[in-house]
């Protein structure tokens, strides 16, 4: 692609009135410094490092090893997220890795990345935060039992269901529920570190002598240290989730690598300092055989207070559904307005400029998942493809490099951070292939399903009339019913960015002025009367 065509594609959505004086219909730019690292560090932050840090350890072997896991792991996912903010300030366009393998390698690499995305990754883990919700929000009307299957399914669609409605009504109301939450479980590890200090100061740090620290609990094994990297790399999951928002950012050339620059450290010491405070009040053996790690070092050491641990759990997995609906969302809408997904997925609210539909589309497939019984199955064969598109996309970074060395980019690292990652990346992705080769075949065949959805929906442009006619007047009465257009889009020289990406709906029809402009994606963007006139105008 030529520097000026992807300086064109790269270009963010203006966010300025029209012409003639009415707003423009656009995402906002409404997500600051602060809400930008509440949604990399709430992401990340769910409830694994209450719950189940016992996965490092286990394999580890040994109390030291698990600590340098946790340290190196964070290392290699702040250097990730160096490549990722290359990336993205240099395709300043929300969507993330999607959009940047899509523009780097093609529409079919970033349709298969996309397509992984909807069918599993997201719907299962935002079903799985929210069940973890439950569980937790009901433990102390539980206190001797596990709460009823129908009781937490419950909880955990009004959960989706509340946060979907605020996602939908405003952004800046959606952001602050991130940053409130997000500054909550914050609050609930330093709680956790500083109870750590203090036992560290009466003396209890009996696993951190190093003698004992490093006492292998079973003989050392490469395999199951290579799975222990693997385990706490997947706790650092989320990283990347604000590329996912990059339009809305205000400022994203300063605001989207600082905000990857304060949050990656922030977590990596939130998470070594909250093990340490972890195997000063508990064993090793005690911390791998405990099921929930935070409410069982509550209830050494905090006594009667020790409800304060589960409420913790519950409102940091609260956030992380709220943060994985919001940046989700976007990636839908991203796909959508590169012709990958439904067009009225591209629409947003013509008042508050939310992308109403693909939060529905979101929160809809997510309640689907909590139907079924295969969540944790589906999330194992998945995690190999999502881990492998990461690596995809930092190469990307390389490509990019040879293919547009003169494109613009505000920072630039050195190429040796990206080749780091890839080095580490193979290693863990070989291992992964050799000790679970079935369950990585079977993550494979669901990310190739995606490649004849692919051919019938995007390659094949000249679909039947009828079919287009179809779709076209499901496309309008989804926008009458949500009241959404597509967002006001422009161009650098002024003219129409033509954009042929958008057959999955095939060709625009209809005679009348309002109806070309309801099915049009790529108009210069006057947003006039017309945008309120169409609901009653188009067919």
């Amino acid at each position: 692609m030529s520097s000026s065509g992807a300086r064109r594609r790269a270009a963010s959505v203006p966010d300025t009135d029209t012409n003639d004086g009415e707003p423009a219909v656009t995402l906002k730019k409404e997500i600051g410094l602060l809400s930008a690292c509440g949604i990399i560090v709430g992401n990340i932050i769910g409830s694994g490092i209450f719950v189940s840090p016992k996965g490092v350890l286990e394999n580890s072997s040994s109390v030291g090893l698990a600590l340098i896991v946790w340290t190196l792991t964070g290392v290699i996912t702040a250097i990730s997220a160096l490549c990722y903010a290359e990336l993205g300030v240099t395709i300043p366009k929300s969507g993330g890795d999607y959009s940047y393998v899509k523009d780097i390698f093609g529409g079919l690499a970033g349709f298969l990345r996309l397509w992984i995305a909807v069918l599993v990754i997201y719907p299962t883990n935002q079903a799985v935060i929210a069940l973890t919700f439950a569980n937790y929000a009901l433990q102390p009307l539980f206190p001797s039992c596990f709460p009823p299957e129908r009781a937490l399914g419950l909880l955990a669609a009004v959960c989706l269901l509340l946060l979907t409605w605020i996602n939908c009504f405003s952004v800046r109301w959606a952001t602050r529920v991130q940053d409130v939450f997000t500054t909550g479980k914050l609050l609930a590890l330093f709680l956790i570190i500083i109870m750590g200090i203090v036992q560290i100061c009466q003396g209890n740090f009996y696993w951190l002598e190093p003698e004992h620290a490093f006492h292998p609990l079973q003989p050392y094994d490469v395999g199951r240290i290579a799975l222990a990297f693997l385990q706490g790399s997947f706790a650092y999951a989320g990283w990347n989730f604000l590329n996912y928002v990059t339009e809305e950012l205000i400022d994203p050339y300063r605001n989207l690598p600082r905000a990857i620059f304060i949050s990656v450290p922030l977590v990596t010491f939130v998470y070594v300092f909250a093990n340490i405070a972890y195997i000063t009040a508990m064993s090793p053996q005690e911390l791998i055989a405990s099921n929930a790690v935070a409410v069982t070092f509550g209830e050494k050491l905090l006594g009667v207070m020790s409800w304060i641990m589960p409420i913790s759990v519950a409102l940091s997995t609260f956030g992380g559904v709220n943060g994985s609906l919001f940046t989700s969302s976007r990636l839908f809408f991203a796909g959508a307005r590169e012709g990958h997904l439904p067009r009225l997925l591209a629409m947003i609210h013509v008042n508050r400029c939310t992308p109403i539909p693909a939060l529905l589309f979101t929160c809809i497939s997510t309640l689907l998942m909590l139907c079924t019984s295969d969540i944790y199955t589906l999330i194992n064969y998945v995690g190999f493809i999502n881990y492998l598109f990461y690596g995809v996309t930092v190469a990307g970074q390389i490509v990019l490099r040879i293919k547009e060395p003169d494109i613009h980019r505000p920072i630039k690292v050195s190429l040796a951070w990206p080749v780091i990652f890839l080095i580490f990346w193979a290693f863990l992705l070989i291992f992964s292939l050799y000790s679970e080769p079935v369950v990585c075949c079977i993550g494979l065949a669901i990310m190739l399903s995606g490649v004849p959805v692919y051919l019938f929906g995007i390659y094949w442009e000249n679909k039947p009339e009828n079919f287009n006619s179809f779709v076209a007047k499901l496309t309008h009465l989804g926008q009458k019913l949500f009241m959404v257009v597509y967002p006001t889009e422009g161009s650098e020289d002024g003219n129409e960015d033509k954009d042929e990406s958008c057959p999955f709906f095939g060709k625009q029809t209809g005679s009348s002025p309002s109806a070309q402009y309801c099915l049009s994606k790529n108009r210069v963007g006057r947003v006039q009367l017309l945008n309120k006139q169409w609901i009653n105008e188009c067919p």
